[in-house]
């Protein structure tokens, strides 16, 4: 398993720092990867979150995985590896 967490359906308004505050509730939060459009520097409705630990990583998936976040339900897995 990894700590690395895939999060789609973000709103596009949402911040690095809100997305933190909101996995947090989780466990700690290492990183957030939020990627944004290269022209309009837009969200492009997802990101990457390292969590401190695999247990914070599966207790993210399990308590926020379809849950609300500003008008929204989020999509929490595990991120595949790159070679996958």
């Amino acid at each position: 398993m990894s700590n690395l967490l895939y999060i789609g359906n973000i709103p596009y308004r949402a911040s690095a720092e809100e997305l933190e505050a909101h996995f947090a509730s989780a466990g700690g939060v290492v990183k957030v990867d939020r990627l944004t459009e290269r022209d309009k520097g837009r969200n492009r409705g997802f990101a990457f979150i390292q969590m401190e630990s695999e247990d914070y990583a599966a207790c993210a998936v399990k308590e926020l995985n379809g849950a609300e976040f500003q008008g929204r339900n989020l999509r929490v897995v595990i991120a595949r590896p790159d070679d996958e």
